[in-house]
């Protein structure tokens, strides 16, 4: 079999694995995400995270992300955008088995974004052959050649770290350190998705800065900027009347950094909530009567009409700002196809963010 006609096997498995059932037309690989999963472990609240333990794998939950995504730019002020994601995804709860006999695949998806072009690039891995996977000591997160790697040993893994991805249009090699420790989202890592209890285990990092080189259209740029880590892992974060979400990541001009999505329904109103991050690491959980998520611009991208100027507006920390897409047409065309692009802010603060959006 060659290479490309495994990956559309693999591919395959990962929509039957997350779908259980065909997807119709309108559904997006993110609709599974509503499925039921009674034979896997279930998000509860009130579970105590432990590290370093908890960067790594979660065998008996369905699903699973390590997710980098960066603001960047380079010596001239030009803007770019970089993203990295490592997804796990169960056939089965409990052991993994070994060889090909493992119950899990793997899939990788990074991105490149400018003003005017924007690039991504998928793989996928079968588990337990050592294509893809995650490790504690020394912690790192691979599928292929793609990279996730800490360079402290002996501290915190997330400390400094070192992110690599390559495809035919773009690469990119850069240095991630934090100064300040993780934050649990939601309450204490409890992240609700719906009011009927769905839920994800949810970690950030949102105090990367970040250093390195980024090759797009065999152009190198010295770039640096603030990053963000993103950790989640559930069985069934949506419900059948969910259809997909608006997340936002955003950091402040002040030193300030925000946690906001909304899960839209199929009926009624959206769910939606967040986290105040201030500058010390300190957190608030933000309900929806905290939070105004207004779209303002719409652009046609990829046949489909995505929300890409949003007013954002958080009235109890003095916070009126528009997020503005750096280039609307930031369509991740994947087998399981997305928007995810940085933004730029202005208002009554100054700063940049990253949006992504599903299930239109």
């Amino acid at each position: 079999m060659t290479t490309n006609g495994l990956g559309l096997l693999l591919g395959t498995l990962l929509l039957l694995a997350a779908c259980e059932k065909p997807a119709t037309p309108e559904q997006d690989g993110f609709a599974g995400l509503a499925d039921k999963a009674e034979q896997f472990a279930q998000v509860t609240p009130g579970r105590p995270f432990v590290f370093p333990a908890d960067h790594g794998p979660h065998n008996d939950f369905r699903i699973e992300w390590w997710y980098i995504t960066a603001n960047l730019k380079d010596e001239q002020g030009q803007r770019f955008g970089v993203q990295w994601t490592l997804f796990r995804n169960a056939l089965r709860a409990g052991q993994t088995g070994t060889g090909w006999h493992d119950g899990t695949i793997w899939m990788g998806h990074a991105a490149v974004t400018s003003a005017t072009r924007h690039y991504a690039a998928e793989r996928y891995a079968r588990g337990g052959i050592g294509q893809a996977g995650v490790t504690l000591t020394p912690y790192a997160a691979w599928i292929d050649e793609w990279a996730l790697r800490s360079t402290a040993p002996g501290q915190d893994p997330l400390a400094s770290m070192e992110l690599s991805a390559k495809s035919s249009d773009f690469a990119y090699q850069l240095t991630l350190k934090a100064s300040r420790p993780l934050v649990l989202q939601g309450e204490k890592g409890f992240s609700q998705k719906s009011d009927q209890g769905q839920a994800s285990y949810y970690y950030s990092q949102p105090f990367f800065q970040t250093e390195g080189q980024l090759q797009i259209d065999g152009k190198t740029y010295r770039v640096s900027g603030p990053a963000w880590l993103d950790r989640e892992w559930s069985s069934q974060p949506l419900t059948p009347n969910q259809s997909g979400w608006d997340w936002f990541s955003v950091h402040l001009d002040n030193g300030d950094a925000v946690m906001l999505f909304r899960v839209r329904q199929k009926n009624g109103e959206p769910y939606i909530t967040g986290t105040w991050i201030a500058a010390d690491g300190t957190t608030q959980l933000l309900h929806a009567q905290d939070i105004s998520l207004t779209p303002l611009d719409t652009t046609r991208v990829a046949g489909y009409s995505m929300p890409t100027r949003w007013s954002v507006k958080i009235p109890g920390k003095g916070l009126d700002i528009i997020a503005t897409a750096l280039n609307p047409k930031a369509w991740m065309n994947l087998r399981i196809p997305y928007w995810e692009g940085p933004v730029t802010l202005s208002g009554s603060h100054q700063g940049s963010g990253y949006l992504e959006m599903t299930g239109y």
